[in-house]
């Protein structure tokens, strides 16, 4: 057994926050991470912004002003400059990063990278691309996000789910194009089709207040469309999400150059729903062009593979069960066993 400890400067959650309404991707992978490493033996401590003390699925959370514990093993400083050298004198320390790795190329950053020289840990290869090869820091490690096991316990559909598809990421990563296309290109072909939009600014907690009016502005186009299929649902916990995807024909997400690795259409693959998207950031590396969806050259493409797709019922068969075999195979344990491999 060793002892495990994650440090995280950004938003208020703790290991309860994913079951009882809606959390950001980065948020949701600290706290599944953390419940596979306990499950897997390990003496597990986050320290962050959490409300209070909460000791929960094995995992031990505390504010991040408290005592941190002593002869830590592997050290996880997550995202921020101000806990990169904070224990120095743990085994190994690794800096987990998540936005793309611009951000780094700041002073505050780079000292501390050249001082520490942690293994950054990156969420996939175009991830890994945005980061400089002279800039600073120990081994570059690819550790993808896992899946969790909700999302995989679906078995293949016969009955055809209505014409129904869905978008569940960030609304100001291109939503409003995705309704220009809906409005114009899409239900005009499939006039009984409907887009559910699991989104908003709680995701997102104090980051997403920042930028309350400019979502609000996004979702009120939204809202307006509503004889045109639109439907606003808002943001929800991770358990009805799981609900909602079962009954969805499609994902239709563009991606954005931010995204690095696109938790919501990872996990809507796994349970089987195809997606459509197109070559911006990491989407690609989510989706198998031809067999699990549709990685799309322009617009155009873009609007004839969601028509198929909310309509072929032979093709959306064919999709749902290849994506059900081929996208589930990485999961929590696989990057838990990941991480677990780098202890010192």
């Amino acid at each position: 057994m060793a002892r495990i400890l994650i440090a995280d400067d950004g938003i208020v959650f703790d290991g309860q926050s994913i079951e009882v309404g809606p959390l950001g991707g980065v948020e949701s992978s600290i706290v599944n991470l953390m419940n596979e490493l306990a499950k897997r033996g390990h003496d597990v401590h986050v320290r962050n912004n959490c409300a209070q003390a909460l000791d929960y699925k094995g995992v031990s959370w505390r504010p991040i002003g408290e005592a941190w514990p002593d002869n830590v093993d592997l050290y996880i400083a997550n995202r921020g400059d101000k806990v990169i050298h904070s224990l120095p004198h743990a085994g190994r320390t690794v800096f987990w990063i998540h936005n793309p790795a611009g951000y780094l190329m700041k002073w505050r950053y780079l000292s501390k990278l050249w001082q520490t020289k942690p293994a950054i840990i990156f969420i996939g290869r175009v991830h890994e691309s945005t980061y400089p090869s002279w800039a600073p820091g120990g081994e570059r490690i690819v550790i993808p996000y896992g899946i969790s096991e909700d999302f995989c316990s679906v078995v293949p559909k016969d009955m055809m789910p209505a014409p129904r598809a869905v978008f569940s990421s960030n609304p100001l990563r291109s939503l409003d194009w995705l309704l220009d296309r809906w409005a114009q290109d899409i239900q005009p072909h499939v006039p009984k089709a409907e887009l559910h939009l699991f989104t908003g600014a709680a995701t997102y907690g104090s980051a997403g207040d920042a930028k309350i009016n400019q979502i609000t502005t996004v979702l009120a186009r939204a809202n307006a469309l509503k004889d045109q299929g639109v439907v606003v649902r808002g943001p929800v916990p991770k358990s009805q999400l799981i609900e909602e995807f079962g009954e969805a024909r499609c994902m239709l997400y563009r991606g954005d150059i931010n995204e690095t690795f696109c938790l919501a259409v990872g996990e809507a693959q796994a349970m089987g729903v195809p997606a459509v998207v197109q070559k911006y950031g990491s989407v690609v590396e989510r989706v198998i062009d031809g067999e699990t969806g549709y990685v799309a050259e322009d617009d155009g493409a873009f609007a004839e593979a969601a028509i198929k797709l909310l309509s072929d019922d032979q093709l959306w068969i064919r999709q749902h069960r290849k994506a059900l075999v081929k996208q589930r195979s990485w999961r929590w344990q696989d990057a838990a066993a990941a991480f677990e491999s780098l202890i010192g």
